[in-house]
């Protein structure tokens, strides 16, 4: 074995990671050239080689507007603690109560001898619901058997901002008249930020709501819900927001959101559309039961394995417009009927003389909403999925469910599902489904940097970004199978586990690779759709209490945007240039070279109007770009000097 010092510079010369070089086992991972340079900085050359960008007249091709889109998959911290507005946590009691004390997770009890019960639950699920869950449905009682000492319960961690006024909101029930208060406080609850008090004396569920405003901000506040009366309240639901959300989520989230200009965003998964019954979105969100999740920690690990259904098919659609992208829906093939599944689709595209498009306008939504793009279940065939995972009886499935829902709107676009490539799935499934489903969903994920040492950070950048060039391969092992009036859509990739991690720049990197990629291959590899995951807390937006930050897949998606739409004149991994409608060209050039420069050349007889260095000092998390502008630099020198891993945009 050589000196351990050595083993780095070995695998770079033989294009090899340590581990398999240690093990004496190819990893058959996809290798990067940047990796031929890797070692001792002073060996490596300067500069990688110039590169000059041409700008050709503009073909006939367009880049895809579909190639644009994202995920809003209700996984880990996407919607609670992310898109959703709502603070509280565990507001509809999910679980088992805490142990010696009956209060539910996530709150705490107020009074040494109140009565914690567990009780007939005001939550519950609409109709279609045919999962076997338990767990999901109960309510708080808490019973005050002294007058004059407090009774109650509370919760700590509460971001709250001074002058900001909040939505508090209560489904209760008692057996008498009681006042209770509503606070907010400081986590020992000595200082109060604001309070109010409510009456409740109905004996039946009724919903109660009071505005809060403090007088202070607050990163770690507490809510308490008290009454110092003799006396039993019954809480079936909870709830907290600013008062200025967007139906029920934020805005400022939203508005990143439109800023990036995803072009396309699919739900409710993802993982998440087989625990999903749409039909329990008809019920008001407070009644709305918690969904358990089937796939425990994975799904959601953040909020103690349930989704609080936050979001229905009405605020869905209402985000897509406000964002301005398609609705992407995935049904649940497994526990949904084809008739069930159909009504889903009734409910969003038929008119009012339907009974599901009747229902959507009694509900205040006269127009349909004309959804096209629907995915008929997700990752089947992984194994990971609830139904049947064979290719043929995954197939039968898809096709009772698809040729319904064609029943009932014709000219839907329809994806199946699948472990793609797969030449037996390609021949079994997606061949017989060809007839009512021209997509077929294809899923990639690239490698993982594992930064456990310094001494690895350049290995573990190179082949995260070598697998990119895996991704380029495996769509052309499904496009050699499939036939050829079937399109793909991959409607999930990403660098995996990008969403347990601070993001960075390798991140950056790979995904401008990838979107580079994905316009270069779109129309020779019958790419139609393409959704990265995910945009809140998965990748492209940071989500905290007090603000929302873009990542550096974030900043380079809406670089990437400026070419939707567009003519295609010139598309590599390295550099796409398009020409725009209005007129001009658009540029994107990608340096992934983890130490080396390249000198880009910019065509002298075209005027540059716009210049644009995205650059870091670093790959390693947590790290975005700098923005630098470089207009004045590239229109003297009709060239630029490219940083390692840093992105240009250009337009003339």
């Amino acid at each position: 074995m050589p000196d351990i010092a050595l083993l780095n510079r070995l695998a770079a010369e033989l294009r090899a990671s340590v581990v398999e070089i240690l093990s004496g086992e190819s990893l058959n991972v996809a290798r990067s050239s940047n990796l031929d340079g890797s070692g001792a900085g002073g060996e490596e050359t300067a500069e990688s080689k110039p590169c000059s960008l041409e700008l050709p007249p503009p073909g006939e091709l367009m880049v895809p507007a579909y190639l644009f889109g994202s995920n809003l998959e209700h996984t880990r911290s996407c919607i609670q603690g992310g898109l959703s507005a709502q603070m509280l946590r565990n507001r509809k009691f999910a679980g088992k109560p805490l142990a010696c004390n009956g209060c539910a997770m996530e709150w705490y009890p107020i009074g040494q001898r109140a009565v914690f019960t567990f009780d007939q639950p005001y939550t519950r699920h609409g109709e279609g619901y045919h999962m076997n869950r338990i767990l999901e449905c109960n309510s708080l009682c808490i019973l005050n058997p002294h007058l004059g000492q407090s009774a109650g319960l509370g919760q700590h961690g509460l971001a709250i901002r001074q002058g900001e006024t909040y939505l508090f909101g209560a489904v209760v029930r008692a057996g008498k008249k009681l006042t209770l208060s509503v606070a907010l406080t400081d986590r020992a609850g000595n200082l109060v930020y604001d309070c109010r008090t409510l009456t409740v004396e109905a004996a039946e569920w009724e919903r109660y709501e009071i505005e809060l405003t403090p007088h202070a901000a607050d990163p770690n506040a507490d809510i308490r819900i008290y009454w110092d009366e003799e006396g039993a309240a019954c809480f079936g639901a909870l709830s907290l927001m600013p008062k200025d959300n967007f139906r029920g989520m934020r805005r400022d989230v939203i508005e990143k959101m439109g800023e990036m200009g995803i072009k396309v965003l699919r739900w409710p998964g993802g993982n998440f559309a087989g625990e999903y019954n749409w039909m329990d979105g008809l019920l008001p969100v407070d009644m709305r039961a918690p969904f358990q999740s089937y796939l425990g920690l994975e799904t959601q690990p953040h909020t103690m394995g349930y989704d609080y259904h936050e979001i229905n098919t009405d605020d869905f659609i209402a985000l897509c417009r406000e964002i301005g992208a398609e609705p992407f829906i995935t049904i649940n093939p497994c526990w949904n009927t084809p008739e069930e599944n159909a009504a889903w689709v009734e409910y969003c595209n038929g008119d009012s003389s339907t009974k599901y498009g009747r229902l959507r306008a009694e509900r205040g939504y006269e127009e349909p909403y004309h959804v096209q793009l629907w995915s008929l279940g997700n990752e089947f065939g992984y194994g990971h999925m609830e139904g049947d995972n064979t290719p043929g009886g995954y197939c039968q499935t898809a096709l009772e469910n698809g040729r319904k829902m064609l029943e009932t709107s014709p000219n839907l676009s329809l994806c199946s599902s699948g472990p793609y490539p797969s030449k037996e799935w390609a021949e079994l499934s997606a061949r017989p489904l060809s007839s009512i489903a021209q997509l077929v969903s294809q899923h990639y994920y690239g490698y993982a940097p594992c930064y456990t040492s310094l001494s690895t950070v350049e290995q573990e950048y190179n082949r995260c970004i070598a697998s990119v060039s895996r991704m380029r391969e495996l769509i052309h092992q499904s496009r050699k199978w499939l036939e050829s009036n079937v399109r793909i859509s991959l409607d999930e990739w990403n660098v995996w586990y990008a969403w347990y991690r601070p993001s960075s720049v390798t991140d950056g990197i790979y995904a401008a690779l990838a979107m580079h990629l994905l316009m270069e291959e779109a129309e020779k590899s019958g790419i139609a759709v393409a959704c990265h995951f995910q945009a809140v807390n998965e990748g492209m937006l940071c989500v905290g209490p007090e603000g929302v930050t873009m990542t550096a897949q974030g900043q380079v998606f809406s670089l990437m945007k400026h070419h939707a739409g567009n003519r295609l004149c010139f598309a590599s991994q390295e550099a796409v240039v398009t020409s725009s409608p209005e007129g001009g060209f658009i540029a994107t050039v990608v340096n992934a070279s983890f130490h080396r420069e390249k000198t880009m050349d910019i065509p002298g007889d075209s005027a540059c109007r716009e210049a644009v260095l995205y650059s870091s000092a670093t790959v390693l998390p947590p790290s975005a770009f700098e923005k630098k502008d470089v207009l004045e630099a590239a229109q003297a020198a009709h060239s630029l000097r490219m940083p390692p891993h840093s992105v240009l945009f250009l337009r003339f």
